[in-house]
């Protein structure tokens, strides 16, 4: 059985992969671009502008990037999987990096809330409105929640197309064999 693909979720984890490895670097080279005497200080002031010219703006996703690693790693595999072997179980690999993308914000976000905002919350008010939550806030909720969600649904759907058919066809061979 070939594996079924959707040029729409393919895009989604060819797209995030850029963006997803510029937040790793940020998070990497941090020091060398926000603190504000850092090599790559005034060059990245004059390409990203002021949010991440701006050192204590900073946020939940930049807390942990191994787990952005793994999840650019997952997207990868995925996009070959299903489009270079075309491996049928490519599909588990592409719902397992929709979830993990998805469970990741949520509790990326779950975090910063129970947590008394810890990684934001020493920013003023203002700062943290203008420039995380508005500029951030519906593009953020929309790529990394809403999208993912229906990649899980639309993977798992086609997951669990892929075991009834097999259900089907292994009851036709056993009933063939009982006969």
């Amino acid at each position: 059985m070939a594996v079924k693909t959707h040029k729409w979720i393919s895009l989604w984890f060819i797209l995030t992969v850029p963006v997803i490895l510029w937040d790793v670097g940020y998070c990497f080279m941090r020091g060398e671009i926000s603190i504000g005497f850092g090599s790559l200080t005034n060059s990245t002031r004059r390409c990203t502008g002021s949010l991440l010219s701006n050192p204590e703006m900073a946020s939940p996703m930049h807390n942990v990037p191994l787990l952005n690693i793994i999840e650019t790693l997952i997207n990868i595999a995925y996009v070959y999987l299903a489009h270079v072997a075309e491996w049928p179980g490519a599909t588990i690999v592409g719902f397992a990096a929709a979830t993990m993308t998805l469970s990741k914000t949520i509790l990326y976000w779950a975090q910063e809330y129970y947590c008394g905002y810890c990684a934001v919350g020493h920013n003023t008010l203002s700062n943290l409105i203008f420039l995380w939550i508005i500029p951030n806030g519906r593009v953020l909720f929309l790529l990394w929640i809403v999208v993912p969600t229906f990649i899980v649904a639309q993977l798992g759907k086609d997951l669990v197309a892929s075991l009834n058919f097999a259900d089907a066809q292994s009851k036709k061979i056993s009933s063939g064999k009982k006969q």
